[in-house]
């Protein structure tokens, strides 16, 4: 079953494109990982999944219904982020009970469980939190509701390594539990690549690549070597990614059309790509690195 289906979908503002007619589709019970960097359109996208904003053309289903304005939609999905807004008169014991009259599905032995967990005075008030415990209770309101469309927005802004951590594994162990499609976005994919079961790369808002993350892993290689037998080798290809290595070397990424035997026989060296180091490739606007921008100097 498809939970989110997009055909076309484009999104203006003062008639610049932010989203350029993306076409694509979530299954059910999957975490899929949203990847794209800084003004991709990643949280337009994802507002307009949640049905806080409207798409300006193209088609939209969530649940097989149009999520702007949809109280169906609304019911069954979350979007967390660093900006929810919970009224200011509550405490955080008090949001947490709250919160069960508005999800169907929601667990409060894991809600005061995690915030025990995670040191949060419970008389507290969200509003006198610092930026990564504003997260980190945002998070736990995220996993707690169990909604069966959960969006995450770069759901860990301010909080440290080790709550990261405790984070993802706490979002893993609960989707395992309880499964429900899950939508994370970030520009950090070596975060959170062992959760995905999918990846949805965007770039200027359009779709570069929608794929599993174990094809992206397999996605592209690295090739090293003399720098006229790296370039004859890979004549014809697209070149993803290309630093000049001293002189008369040169690594390049290309995607992965090469058998080890015939990068061996050319005397080169073939290498894994890590599929974040890949997305930051696919997603820049030049081939090169900023040692580049040192050499031209």
């Amino acid at each position: 079953m498809k939970v989110i289906e997009c055909t076309g979908l484009t999104k203006t503002y003062l008639r610049k494109p932010v989203l350029n007619n993306l076409t694509f589709s979530i299954e059910e019970n999957t975490i899929t990982g949203l990847i794209g960097r800084n003004g991709a359109g990643k949280t337009t996208l994802l507002k307009i999944l949640a049905g806080f904003i409207q798409e300006t053309s193209g088609k939209v289903r969530v649940f097989d219904d149009g999520p702007f304005n949809s109280l169906f939609v609304s019911a069954n999905s979350i979007f967390v982020d660093d900006q929810m807004i919970f009224p200011p008169a509550l405490q955080l014991q008090e949001i947490l009970e709250v919160a069960g009259s508005f999800y169907p599905n929601w667990d409060m032995k894991l809600a005061k469980g995690l915030a025990k967990y995670f040191d949060f005075d419970p008389k507290n008030y969200h509003n006198r939190l610092s930026k990564g415990k504003t997260s980190t209770f945002n998070s736990i309101i995220g996993l707690a509701a169990r909604c069966p469309l959960t969006i995450l927005d770069e759901p860990t802004t301010g909080m440290d390594e080790a709550v990261r951590k405790d984070f993802y594994r706490a979002l893993l162990k609960d989707y395992l539990a309880h499964p429900r499609t899950i939508m994370i976005s970030s520009h950090h994919l070596n975060e959170i690549e062992d959760l995905l079961e999918d990846v949805l790369l965007i770039k200027d808002g359009k779709k570069h690549l929608h794929l599993p993350i174990s094809e992206l892993k397999e996605w592209a290689i690295g090739i090293k070597g003399p720098t006229e037998k790296v370039l004859e080798l890979t004549n014809g290809e697209e070149l993803i990614y290309e630093n000049r290595i001293g002189a008369g070397t040169m690594y390049a990424v290309v995607k992965n059309n090469f058998a080890t035997l015939e990068i061996e026989k050319a005397g080169l060296e073939r290498t894994p790509v890590r599929a974040s180091d890949l997305c930051v490739y696919l997603t820049n606007d030049s081939r090169g690195g900023i040692d580049d921008v040192f050499n031209q100097c």
